[in-house]
């Protein structure tokens, strides 16, 4: 069997050998154990029916200071714990207690790169041939694992995608809900086969939503665009990053509205972002240049704003930093 690790580099995807992992540790069943011994068995619930909430959060290594600097940390968590409200998930965690548990797990990982956390709140439950939510036992696992550039470019062709998004009388799309992402996953998989780096998925009603896992930005015409909620977009933390730095620090208009897919086409500058992808600029779209075909100008200003930021770098923002020093 073949693991698969995001390189730190320049995020291709390379196979690794099963003991790559050994050295690191996991908070499995309410403890800190080495990953060899953090196995769940094949009756597990959330395994057959995809019941499970998870969160994506950066931890991004300044060499400067010898710290890992966790962006967001808590509005990360506030969002699981709603998920598992939805999914009916009792874990025994408050919100306190798992940003806690994340600081000892980075902290004994003692990871020195850019570092991918992964929560997951999950229907632990071994049982199959049971569709209800109610009286089946949940439980919190957490890992952390060095990562790269996700996307593996610094700037995107795309595709609009065959899959439409899901919609929210199917299953929520506000939620990071584990089942929900096969939507993503054949968006991407139909984009990358057909040679694009990612896909634009658009909703029920032929409205753009966003990416496969990121919030899509549009600018034209002096003004940023973005999808907004009544589109089955998630809620995104760095979505509510660049639209805060835009206004505040560049002074430019944000409107979160419908996005007809003729706009995207004819925009000055379109950008994805996202906690794996950052901010990454869209430079094609169904082979058709967006802008210049270059780096926009904006999209350059928020990236060198926002990367200084999730650093740690910047004092005003060292709210949304949780800086971590590794044992």
């Amino acid at each position: 069997m073949l693991l698969i690790i995001i390189s730190i580099t320049v995020g291709e995807v390379i196979p690794v050998s099963d003991n790559e992992f050994d050295h690191l540790n996991t908070f499995f069943q309410g403890a800190i154990v080495p990953v060899p011994d953090s196995k769940v068995s094949v009756m597990t619930h959330a395994l057959h029916y995809g019941t499970a909430v998870f969160e994506g959060i950066r931890g991004n290594w300044n060499e400067e200071k010898g710290v890992i600097s966790i962006f967001r940390l808590r509005e990360h968590y506030e969002r699981l714990l709603r998920g598992c409200k939805l999914l009916m998930l009792d874990i025994p965690y408050s919100l306190d207690d798992l940003c806690d548990i994340t600081i000892d797990l980075v902290q004994k990982n003692k990871h020195k790169s850019d570092i991918y956390i992964r929560p997951l709140a999950y229907k632990s439950a071994e049982v199959v041939a049971n569709l209800k939510l109610q009286d089946l036992s949940a439980d919190f696992t957490l890992i952390t694992v060095p990562f790269g550039n996700y996307l593996g470019s610094d700037t995107l062709r795309c595709c609009t995608s065959s899959w439409r998004r899901v919609d929210d009388l199917m299953i929520p799309a506000r939620l990071k809900i584990a089942g929900i992402y096969v939507n993503s996953i054949l968006a991407k998989t139909e984009a990358t086969l057909a040679g694009f780096d990612e896909a634009i998925l658009l909703n029920h009603d032929g409205h753009v939503s966003e990416g496969s896992g990121e919030n899509i930005f549009v600018y034209s015409e002096g003004t940023l665009i973005t999808s907004g909620l009544d589109d089955n977009v998630l809620p995104g933390i760095t979505r509510n990053t660049i639209i805060e730095l835009a206004r505040e620090e560049l002074g430019i208009p944000v409107i979160e509205r419908t996005i007809d897919r003729s706009e995207l086409y004819l925009a000055d500058e379109v950008f994805l972002t996202g906690t794996a992808a950052h901010l990454t600029p869209v430079v094609e779209l169904d082979r058709r240049p967006i802008g210049s075909g270059e780096s926009g100008e904006l999209a350059t200003q928020l990236q060198k704003m926002y990367f200084n930021i999730v650093v740690g770098n910047n004092p005003k923002y060292s709210h949304w930093c949780t800086n971590v020093t590794p044992d």
